[in-house]
This record gives C-alpha cells, sequence and structure tokens, in this order.
C-alpha cells in the first residue's frame, strides 16, 4: 500500500508510538464493487466469532435526577473467561440504546464487552409529537447542558457496570469510549475536551477510558478554536469518516471537512484516521440503505473490524490485524487531502 503524499510508508513492525505515521486514508484506488466474499475470513488475525448474549439497564442517577437506560453485549465466547475489554458507546442525537446493535454483536461475538448508552435530554423521544417541532427539539437536545450531561452519563454507566455481576470480569486497563455523531462529542468530552465559559473551564473527562473511536465528529458546540479544546487529550484515539459524511437539517450543514479539521486539532500524535469513498453520514448507525446498501453493510464490517484492529495496536502494540484490515478494505478507502492531513512528528 502507498502512503498519502508527505507521508511515510507503515514500517515492517508499528509500534504504539508509530501508529500515528500509519494513517489509513492512504493513496487507495479500487471500484466500489464488494469485497472478495473470502476477504474477512481470511483476517486471520481477528479472533473467531462467538456467542455473547444481550441485557438491558433501567439505571437512574439520582445525583442528577436523570435516567440512564442502557444495554450491554457481553461476551461469552470461551476466551472471555477471563478479563473482558469494554466499549462504552454514546449514539447520536434521537438515538437510544438499541441503536449500533451491529457494532456491539461485532465486538461482542469476539471478545469485547459493549455498553450501549442511551440519553434521555437527546434520544429517540425527540422525534415523538408533533412532527413540526422536530427541528426546534432537535436544536434543545443541542445546547450545552445537554452535552454535557451526555458526557455525564457514560461515566455514571460504566460505574454502574463495574459495580454490578459483570464488574469484576472487566479489564480496567482497556476500557475505551466511542461514539458516533453527537455521540463522538460525547466522546471527546469524556476523554479529555473542554470548553471556557466565563473565565470557567468546563470539562468532563474520565481518566477509565483509555482509548476512545470517534465516528463522524461534527464541530464542537461552535467553538472556533478548536485545538484549545482537544489539546489536551491524551490517549489514543480512531476516527472513522466519509467523502459522502454529511450532516444537514434547516440551517445546518457539516461534511469532511470538519470532520478533519476535529482528527487534525488532537494534538497528542496516537492517532489513526480512516476515510471511506462515498457514503453518508448515517450509515454508521443501524440503517441498512443510506449511502447505498452494497457500501452501507461493507462500511459497517469495516468499521467494527478496523476497532478491534485498532484495540490490538492500542494494548498489546500488535499490528497484524491493521495490516489485514487495510488489505481488505482498501477498496472502499478514500484518499484524504494532505493538506488537511499534515504528516505527524514521530516521538
Amino acid at each position: 500500500m502507498s502512503a498519502a503524499p508527505g507521508r511515510r510508508g507503515p514500517p515492517g513492525a508499528v509500534t504504539r508510538r508509530e501508529m500515528t505515521a500509519w494513517l489509513l486514508s492512504g493513496a487507495l484506488t479500487g471500484s466500489l464493487a464488494g469485497a472478495p466474499a473470502t476477504a474477512r475470513a481470511q483476517a486471520g488475525a481477528q479472533p473467531a466469532a462467538g456467542s455473547f448474549e444481550v441485557s438491558d439497564f433501567d439505571w437512574l442517577d439520582a445525583a442528577r435526577a436523570r435516567p440512564v437506560p442502557a444495554r450491554l453485549y457481553w461476551p461469552q465466547r470461551p476466551a472471555a473467561e477471563g478479563a473482558v475489554p469494554l466499549v462504552v458507546f454514546s449514539h447520536g442525537i434521537g438515538g437510544s440504546r438499541q441503536g449500533y446493535s451491529h457494532l456491539g454483536r461485532h465486538w461482542s461475538s469476539r471478545g469485547v464487552a459493549s455498553l450501549h448508552v442511551q440519553h434521555v435530554g437527546s434520544d429517540a423521544a425527540l422525534w415523538a409529537g408533533n412532527p413540526f417541532g422536530v427541528v426546534g427539539r432537535l436544536q434543545g437536545a443541542a445546547q450545552e447542558s445537554e452535552a454535557l450531561a451526555r458526557a455525564e452519563d457514560l461515566g455514571f454507566a460504566l460505574s454502574c457496570l463495574l459495580a454490578g455481576e459483570q464488574g469484576a470480569r472487566v479489564d480496567r486497563r482497556r476500557i475505551v469510549a466511542a461514539g458516533h455523531s453527537y455521540g463522538a462529542n460525547t466522546t471527546l468530552l469524556a476523554i479529555g475536551a473542554r470548553v471556557e465559559r466565563a473565565g470557567r473551564v468546563v470539562e468532563r473527562g474520565d481518566a477509565r477510558f483509555k482509548a476512545a473511536v470517534v465516528i463522524s465528529a461534527p464541530p464542537f458546540y461552535g467553538e472556533r478554536d478548536l485545538r484549545a479544546v482537544l489539546g489536551r487529550v491524551a490517549v489514543p484515539t480512531l476516527h472513522v469518516t466519509a467523502t459522502g459524511d454529511v450532516i444537514e437539517i434547516p440551517g445546518y450543514r457539516s461534511g469532511l471537512a470538519d470532520r478533519l479539521a476535529m482528527f487534525d486539532a488532537i494534538a497528542n500524535p496516537d492517532k489513526l484516521l480512516a476515510v471511506f469513498r462515498h457514503g453518508s453520514h448515517s450509515m454508521f448507525t443501524d440503517r441498512s440503505f443510506t449511502g447505498g446498501p452494497a457500501l452501507n453493510a461493507q462500511v459497517k464490517a469495516a468499521t467494527a473490524d478496523l476497532a478491534l484492529a485498532f484495540f490490538d495496536l492500542v494494548f498489546d502494540g500488535d499490528s497484524a490485524a491493521l495490516a489485514q484490515w487495510q488489505a481488505d478494505w482498501r477498496h472502499i478507502l478514500e484518499q484524504a487531502p494532505a493538506s488537511a492531513l499534515p504528516a505527524p512528528q514521530m516521538t
């Protein structure tokens, strides 16, 4: 695989500190035709799929008088008898704990638990009621108070899970925050993003999160200086987007350039970026046809596999799965503008 202009190609063995030199949006070519039927089966670095169980929780944060529903995908394969890695996932605006099930199923069937948190102030209830009021309800759900409450939801749900039956089996060294769209912003708050309001720093970072998966992150609550907001993020991050990743509602539009700006604003060099060709913003959800039915299914599978490869690299220093992922999915990747992604500095 060739590297993007201005970047070094991947070395023979990628260490944790070198992963910034291997940006996944390198100069890749290929049609949008489906990957060979054997492509995923050949990804030998990924564990075989096993069984999992699904549990729903209806927690209440009494201190905030705020319900925090959640759905847990828990691995049951024999290899999961030891400590289990955990992803805590935040949905996009108007979502629920039932959403992003393709990720929960995929990860848990391969030994990684996935806790999907529902944010009651910005969940599926927004779609109920008078349809002419939807835009107003969406705007209300995007207020700063709800943004901060969502980050607190993640920490509260994590505490509840760790205190429960499965808590003793969760690997505290491998807890990951993840989210899509509004949930990507929530994830960034949970790993150290911060804003200043009236001379006061507002932050909701949780040191228990050791890495993050950031899918389709929109601009950060109207902030202009993204480096000031994201400069203190200190954990490894994986960023996923697409050239067709566009949010468009009345009075608001956000596209690929915003996703690249968010990636670039993270000062920590331990970060990776994948840019898929074409697609849509909502193809990362459970919707089956948006972005094109064939590409939709491929991107879902590729994103789920990429997260596992990222975990291998971050937590084990093992690049084999990442190398296999690039070979399997290069046909749906797009080269990002080199000027938007300056070559990272090695340390």
